[in-house]
């Protein structure tokens, strides 16, 4: 019999409906039975794409004995973390400060008001690799229930007090200077991994806002080094496009499988940004390769993007995609073509041996990236193919607005920069779904949608990236509604998650579900927080309208988290892109056209504007007479023609015509 979890829309949350635990879905009810059996919560977090919640699952939670000692001592919780980051955050910390690291599966043990006392991970269920198996933890803890509740209401306001704290960070008494920048990228240059890219060792995470900072910055060689590693790497879909999560190695060769919407979306702009920076066509292809299995692959019905593949199928992680070098042979032969001849075995890094587990996973790694040998296409074709025949990947297809917004993002800049109406198609589609059906009946924002409805609140990042992704669907499309749209946003942004008193915001609004702890997200790894992106959408949001107070909370994030960022510049390295645009000159660029003609009349100024990755740049672009952005206003066009304006802080040089002229005001 299903338990509580079959109402739910989250397909991590739907997996477990049929467990023989009495698994609640996270709310009042939760806590008001476990109050009222006297029995600690057991919050168990994960999300569906995880290969070890996989593993927990079949191990204990579909265990009956399990499940019967798990119903009887305690409150069982499930959670998605994507669907509730707001809870994640706060356990995620909880449990990192108990034991030292944290992960997913994450288990936590909290009282009925939801106050953690214990937590953990994965738990096996027999004690191994100096693991306790899941079965001793639960006893222990309800001994300790049962014995030692008063050390335990003792220690839950410290522990409460604790979790806020990170919201209590106050502003610095000294404005950004110009250093934070160069000690920040010394700071990552020392960090960085000069021989295979990326910054530490295993696992290696793929560091898009670090990229694009050290690209904002006029940094070269270590965004080169590592873009042609990931691109190279078994990370990287070599097939079908797309970018696995992480990798379990140090050089990007082995990945853990699952591919998350978010690491695409920010992907494919950090290779579109280094092709327009260096020129290599590799980076131009691994853009386009990768939104296109988006739009193939992740695209719902309506125009919206799901979540996530998983890492497993058949239970067995990467078998979708990893070959036997007699299966590779096979294929192509089949294919008529000579696997010998046309090189695509060692091209791939193929070998009888394997290089995972006694498989391949396909990579580049022994050729440059930008080759392909020839018959390359119709050998990729023909493995295609032969991967389509088998068990597909579980696909988590809720939608979430922060990530589709993201990916909103990557494909209105892709659009713009390499001319392709459809991206800048796919773009607007979706963003008027988030703009329509992502809404409560009282207009405000909403996190989630599968099966049909929108629900949950929104949080800051779903606010700030949205707020993102409308400036770049405006800059890429001049359509005012989108600029109209990401002022509003930010507006109710402003009004339901800015800290008056010490700058920033919360990741939750005011009329948001009171937790233990209302906090800050800051952290920029592996995605922007919400502080970074909102600062950063605020900032440009201030450069098109001239709206100060868009710029007043831009720089209380900014002051507010520039000491951290400056320690931690890998962690924060979105929030010092943010930085960046505020300490460098910005650059504001007024397009406009005649009176009756269309925007078409802009493009060839347009192009270049858009031809080289330009950070500290806003481009704005209507018709003579236009009031909004206000950089468009009192604006005249010149000899019947399109003309161009090139202002820093709305003071303009004198306007130019031609393509020639405005190249040279921007270079």
């Amino acid at each position: 019999m299903p338990n509580r979890l079959a109402d739910e829309t989250s397909p991590y949350l739907l997996q477990h409906k049929d467990n023989p635990v009495d698994w609640l879905p996270w709310g009042p009810e939760a806590k008001r039975l476990a109050a009222e059996r006297n029995v600690p919560i057991l919050l168990s977090i994960g999300y569906s794409a995880c290969h070890w919640c996989h593993v927990m699952e079949r191990e204990s939670f579909e265990d009956e004995a399990t499940a019967a000692f798990m119903n009887e001592g305690f409150l069982p919780v499930k959670v998605d973390r994507e669907e509730r980051p707001d809870i994640d955050a706060i356990y995620m910390e909880a449990v990192q400060s108990m034991t030292g690291q944290g992960g997913w599966p994450m288990t936590v043990f909290c009282d009925p008001d939801g106050v953690p006392f214990y937590g953990g991970t994965y738990f096996p269920p027999q004690p191994r690799q100096g693991m306790p198996s899941f079965q001793m933890v639960m006893e222990a803890v309800l001994d300790a229930w049962s014995n030692r509740r008063d050390e335990i209401n003792e220690r839950a306001e410290k522990t409460r007090d604790q979790l806020a704290a990170i919201a209590r960070i106050a502003p610095a008494d000294e404005p950004l200077e110009p250093g934070l920048l160069e000690r920040a990228t010394e700071g990552l240059k020392r960090m960085a991994d000069l021989q295979n890219g990326g910054f530490g060792g295993a696992p290696k995470f793929p560091p898009a806002s670090a990229i694009d900072l050290l690209l904002a910055l006029g940094e070269r060689a270590i965004p080169e080094r590592t873009l042609n590693a990931m691109a190279a790497g078994g990370i990287y879909d070599q097939l079908g496009g797309g970018f696995a999560r992480y990798s379990v190695d140090g050089v990007w060769l082995v990945p853990h499988f699952e591919k998350m919407l978010y690491d695409n979306a920010l992907l494919a702009r950090s290779y579109l940004r280094g092709y327009l920076e260096f020129g290599h066509q590799r980076y131009r292809r691994v853009c386009v390769e990768t939104l296109d299995w988006a739009l193939e692959e992740m695209r719902g019905p309506e125009g919206a993007f799901y979540s996530a593949l998983d890492a497993d199928s058949e239970g067995v992680e990467g078998r979708y995609y990893t070959w036997s070098a007699d299966e590779v042979r096979e294929v192509l032969t089949e294919a008529g073509l000579d696997p010998e001849a046309v090189g695509v075995l060692e091209h791939l890094g193929v070998t009888d041996a394997g290089n995972w587990e006694g498989t391949n996973v396909l990579n580049l790694r022994g050729g440059a990236a930008s080759e392909r040998p020839q018959g390359w296409e119709s050998a990729r074709q023909a493995l295609l193919a032969r991967r389509a025949e088998r068990v597909r990947p579980g696909l988590d297809d809720k939608r979430l607005t922060s990530w589709n917004a993201l990916m909103i993002s990557a494909l209105a800049e892709a659009g713009a920069a390499l001319t392709e109406p459809r991206y800048l198609k796919a773009a607007g589609e979706c963003a008027d779904f988030l703009l329509t059906e992502m809404r409560d009946s009282e207009g405000r924002l909403l996190r989630s949608f599968n099966r049909g409805r929108g629900h949950l609140n929104a949080y800051l990042e779903d606010h700030a990236y949205l707020v993102e992704a409308l400036v770049a669907l405006y800059e890429a499309s001049f359509e005012p509604r989108w600029f109209a749209a990401a002022r509003e946003l930010a507006e109710a942004m402003i009004e339901r998650f800015g800290d008056r008193e010490n700058g920033g915001f919360f990741t939750t609004s005011d009329d948001h579900e009171q937790l233990i702890a209302r906090r800050k997200d800051i952290d920029d790894h592996p995605i922007p927080s919400g502080n970074a992106s909102a600062a950063l959408g605020l900032l440009r949001l201030e450069a098109l309208s001239g709206a100060r107070h868009y710029g007043e909370w831009a720089e209380g994030v900014l002051r507010m988290l520039s000491g951290p960022a400056e320690r931690h510049p890998e962690a924060l390295a979105y929030l010092l892109t943010a930085a960046s645009f505020q300490l460098s000159p910005t650059r504001e660029v007024a397009l406009i056209a005649p009176d009756g003609a269309d925007r078409e009349a802009l493009s060839d100024l347009a192009a270049v504007v858009r031809a080289r990755f330009r950070p500290n740049v806003v481009l704005a672009g209507g018709n003579a007479g236009a009031s909004e952005p206000a950089l468009l206003a009192d604006r005249p066009a010149f000899d019947g023609g399109a003309t161009a304006y090139v202002c820093e802080r709305f003071a303009c040089k004198a306007p130019v015509s031609s393509p020639e002229e405005l190249a040279a005001l921007l270079d």
